[in-house]
């Protein structure tokens, strides 16, 4: 294989690679050698090749392989063509049809994660790629853990990034399916409002707010949100973890229920 061009970041340096035996272009995420004689940094690397390697979904970056060469270590993942969520919103607000859409894909996504018994724990509009054909797809399992192992986060241990984080994993706490569902309703508070829910002049001011601030209602900085999707972004966004919806499938109800003819009316 014949690699060329850093594309994008995370515990390891990825590139676009060419895949010489099987004649495709694939991205190459390489761990670093300084990386691979940490024992926590090397297991994560590994365990994110094996959540990927064990879930199959339309909305989930695919893995085709886990290579080892001397100190080196490689995850061979699917290119996906086209910018980030991040650069989306980088952009402005996202018209509301289109972030519906999105958060579809991405709520779709995390239904098959949470029924495989995968919970992500970063998910941030950086770890989602909108692709050219039209289908977003979460990546950087990085930090991904089994539901049943939820309960064994160190105490005072918080992983995550601030902007995204929910109040129960930012101290440290139980972590669930809906932690995932705390950091979608963040997405799509940024995605209908071009600003993340909670802002500050550095990461504990972000998180204090996490943990003790309700958000304003997104309505406050884009008044074409629908009522329906301010409801669910919410309850999403509720402190405790119980008064958020039960499941992703929950969700995507949700988002189905958002009165589309609103929607319209509100874009005219």
């Amino acid at each position: 294989r014949s690699h060329r061009q850093d594309r994008r970041g995370g515990m390891g340096r990825v590139y676009q690679a060419r895949d010489t035996t099987l004649d495709r272009d694939v991205a190459l995420k390489v761990l670093p050698e300084a990386f691979t004689a940490d024992p926590d940094r090397l297991a994560r690397f590994q365990r994110e090749a094996k959540v990927l390697a064990s879930l199959n979904h339309p909305n989930i970056g695919a893995i085709y392989g886990l290579e080892a060469a001397g100190d080196t270590q490689a995850l061979v993942l699917e290119l996906i063509e086209g910018p980030t969520l991040a650069d989306r919103i980088a952009e402005g607000a996202i018209p509301v049809d289109e972030a519906l859409t999105i958060a579809r894909q991405i709520a779709e996504a995390l239904e098959a994660a949470h029924e495989q018994g995968i919970i992500h724990r970063d998910l941030k509009p950086s770890n989602v790629w909108l692709a050219r054909d039209g289908k977003a797809r979460i990546g950087d399992f990085g930090l991904a853990m089994a539901t049943d192992r939820s309960r064994i986060t160190q105490e005072g241990m918080m992983v995550g990034t601030v902007s995204y984080i929910p109040p129960e994993q930012a101290m440290g706490g139980v972590v669930t399916p809906r932690a995932d569902l705390y950091s979608l309703g963040a997405m799509l508070y940024e995605m209908v409002t071009g600003r993340p829910p909670f802002v500050g002049d550095d990461n504990v001011a972000i998180i204090g707010q996490h943990i003790n601030t309700p958000p304003v209602s997104p309505t406050w900085h884009n008044s074409e949100c629908p009522v329906q999707l301010e409801a669910l972004i919410l309850r999403l966004l509720a402190k405790d973890p119980s008064e958020r919806p039960e499941s992703a499938s929950e969700v995507l109800t949700a988002l189905e229920s958002v009165d589309t003819a609103e929607v319209l009316e509100l874009s005219e």
